[in-house]
This record gives C-alpha cells, sequence and structure tokens, in this order.
C-alpha cells in the first residue's frame, strides 16, 4: 500500500532530467530548448474526438504512479475500476520517465499537429506550462469534470500557467521544503538557518532542480516565487552562492539526498515530501519542515494533446479520479499531496494514519504557505537555469 515498500520514489523518478547534465547542453541551452518548436493553434490544429463510437483510452504516465493489488500486480484497482464502470479500455502504458526525455518522444509530432497516439499524458508543472505555452494541449469542458470543479484543491486553481484551468488537471502534487534528521541535529525552521548555521556546515544539500530550491530562497527574502523580477531572482542566487562558496551546502542532488539523510551523514536539506514521508516510515526523527517563510508546491498533470482521439473518454478518466473514494485508493498507494478535496474522509476507511499525514492531506495553514513557481518564457528558462547552474557548479 505505501510507497515506503518500494524501492523507487515518483519524485526520484522525475529528477531524471532535472539534474544538471540533462538542464544544460553545450552551452548552457536547455535540453529540447536549442531549436524553438513549431507553435500551433486552436484553430490551425483541430482535433476529431471518436469517443462516441470508440470506447478506447490510451493513458501515459510515470512508473509506479497508479495504485496496483499488493496480490496481483496486473492488477491496478482504482482504474480497473473505471474500465469496470465505462466500458471504456484503457492502454495503460508506463512510458514518461523524466519530462524532457518524453518532450522528446512527442515533440515532433505535435509540433506537425499529427497524433502522439495517447489521449492522456502526466507531465510536471514546467513542461506542461511549455506545451501549453506551444499550443499542443487541448481545452477540457469543464462541463464534463463536474467532479474535478466540485474538488479540485483550492490552492491548485488558477495556477500561474494555466489561469482559467482550462488544460492542465493535476493527478498528485507534492512539496519542496526543509528535512532533517534529529539523531544528528535540533530543529530547523527557516532557510536561512539551513544556509546559515556553524553547526551544519558541510552538512546540508540542496536541490538540483532550480524552482524548488530557487522558489524556496525566493520566499526566504520575503519575494513571491509565482511573481518576481530578475533582480529578486538575482538577490536569492547570489545568497546561495555565499552558501556555496562558504562550504554550508555539501552538494546538489536528485532525490539521492535521501539515503544519507537517513544514516545521518547529512543532518538537513532541501527536500521532497513524498521522500520524507518514507524516510519517517522507517525513522520517526527525520522530519519534514514548512519553512515559516513558505514551501514549494508542484504538481504532475494530466493533459490531453493535440489530435487525441478520445478526449470525451479522457475527460472521463480525469472525472473518474476526482471522485474521492477513488482518490483516497490512489493516495494510499502513491503517497504525494492527494489534489481532491473530500478524499481524506475516504481516506480514514483505508488507512487512518494515512489520512492524519499532513504530507498527504495538508491543513490550510500549509497550504496557505505554499506557492508554484512563475511560469517562464523559454528566454527566461535559459536564462535562470544558466545561472542557476553556475552557481551549483554543474
Amino acid at each position: 500500500m505505501r510507497s515506503a515498500h518500494r524501492p523507487l520514489t515518483r519524485r526520484g523518478l522525475l529528477t531524471g532530467t532535472l539534474g544538471s547534465a540533462a538542464l544544460l547542453a553545450a552551452g548552457g541551452t536547455l535540453v529540447g530548448c536549442g531549436t524553438p518548436a513549431a507553435q500551433q493553434t486552436e484553430e490551425g490544429c483541430v482535433s476529431e474526438d471518436l469517443s462516441g463510437s470508440e470506447k478506447t483510452l490510451a493513458f501515459s504516465n510515470w512508473p509506479q504512479y497508479m495504485d496496483v493489488d499488493e496480490d496481483d500486480e496486473s492488477k491496478r484497482p482504482s482504474l480497473d475500476g473505471f474500465v469496470s464502470r465505462t466500458g471504456i479500455q484503457v492502454t495503460y502504458t508506463e512510458d514518461v520517465n523524466d519530462n524532457n526525455e518524453f518532450f522528446g518522444k512527442v515533440q515532433n509530432h505535435l509540433a506537425a499537429c499529427q497524433g502522439t497516439g495517447r489521449d492522456i499524458m502526466v507531465l510536471t508543472d514546467w513542461m506542461a506550462a511549455r506545451m501549453i505555452r506551444l499550443g499542443w494541449i487541448q481545452k477540457l469542458d469543464t462541463a464534463k469534470l463536474p467532479n474535478v470543479e466540485a474538488n479540485l484543491l483550492p490552492s491548485l486553481r488558477n495556477r500561474p500557467f494555466d489561469v482559467e484551468n482550462q488544460f492542465a488537471v493535476p493527478w498528485q502534487s507534492g512539496l519542496a521544503g526543509l528535512a532533517y534528521n534529529g539523531r544528528v541535529t535540533g530543529e530547523i525552521r527557516t532557510v536561512d538557518e539551513l544556509l546559515t548555521r556553524p553547526d551544519l556546515k558541510g552538512k546540508v544539500t540542496a536541490l538540483s532542480e532550480m524552482r524548488d530550491t530557487m522558489g524556496l530562497l525566493l520566499m526566504s527574502n520575503g519575494h513571491d516565487p509565482a511573481d518576481f523580477t530578475a533582480s529578486q531572482f538575482d538577490d536569492a542566487l547570489n545568497k546561495l552562492k555565499r552558501a556555496v562558496d562558504s562550504g554550508q551546502i555539501r552538494r546538489f542532488t536528485g532525490n539521492d539526498y535521501a539515503p544519507d539523510l537517513a544514516k545521518g551523514d547529512i543532518a538537513a536539506c532541501v527536500g521532497w515530501s513524498g521522500d520524507i514521508i518514507q524516510l519517517g516510515f522507517e525513522d520517526e526523527r527525520i522530519r519534514f519542515v514548512v519553512p515559516d517563510s513558505g514551501v514549494m508546491l508542484w504538481s504532475d498533470n494530466m493533459l490531453v494533446p493535440n489530435r487525441a482521439s478520445h478526449k470525451a473518454n479522457a475527460e472521463e478518466l480525469i472525472n473518474h479520479y476526482y471522485d474521492p473514494a477513488v482518490a483516497a485508493q490512489l493516495a494510499a498507494y502513491v503517497n504525494y499531496i492527494c489534489p481532491v478535496q473530500g478524499a481524506q474522509t475516504e481516506m480514514e476507511k483505508i488507512d487512518p494514519e494515512l489520512a492524519a499525514n499532513p504530507l498527504i492531506f495538508p491543513d490550510e495553514a500549509m497550504l496557505a504557505k505554499s506557492r508554484v513557481f512563475m511560469a517562464l518564457d523559454e528566454q527566461q528558462e535559459r536564462e535562470y537555469e544558466t545561472k542557476f547552474q553556475q552557481v551549483i557548479g554543474a
């Protein structure tokens, strides 16, 4: 049931292209960003929906991001329930191994207004934003998504890259904040403590994912990561550079910080909530902290690409996963933030301990302190990533 029982975390898989090697190609250009991709428009790239006559659906997702039956791993209870209820046959493929790699798989098709063979794909905020910006994603019919309209968490509505909630529906979410091992250090409440406290020198790691690390630093300076200026970014980056130059930060990581934190080889870090939940199952002294200044909120999103031929079927599946009982069934397996209001009550019937976990069901106070990183255009993406990679030594 719990992701603590599985060897690899979902967010760990996501970091495959968020590390320095994949983010930068020669000359500091983002992978996939060197050649401008072809923009499409709703009028110029028209999709035909065959859902009325074809009860099928192709769904691309990340590995280990769907509940499975603990006695028979070929069964996916929440997805099997959808098939039984609707008669829509789902081809479910775990072929999203990282965002940039998947972009490379579908780029030529979507740039040319051709089908990808997929009706739903799940991508992280920043890549969802890029595809929406390129005009490669179909608008959803909100009238066919009553569960989403009723149950999507307020903190995940009107996000900077989808301000009218027309294109992207969160599959699961997570937090980037601070974590520490209580066996080797005392509590940490602020980003400034992490970056300057003498007893932590050389025992700290931060994330190689620019949006999470820099989002936290922006907030620690009193700025909004959802709406900041270039000078504010530079101020936060200079703060990070001082911590690097002083030796406070040992290194920048993907989710490979987790075993070091568990062993006590590092005392504290910038980390992801899903990882810390899993470590906490084994050692309750490992704690996730929402910094006093705020925490970063990210999501992986269900998207319907252009020329997907079963859009209405896809919308029916999206709506299915916003039924609180179904959402709880999924969340009990993946252990990330459930984006569905009402699922916590349903989770109490499955696992009261998980229902009480604020890293799966954050309270209003925690959500009020969460921010989503600002949507960037192509030029900003290159500029900010290049500066960040120079500081972290990539």
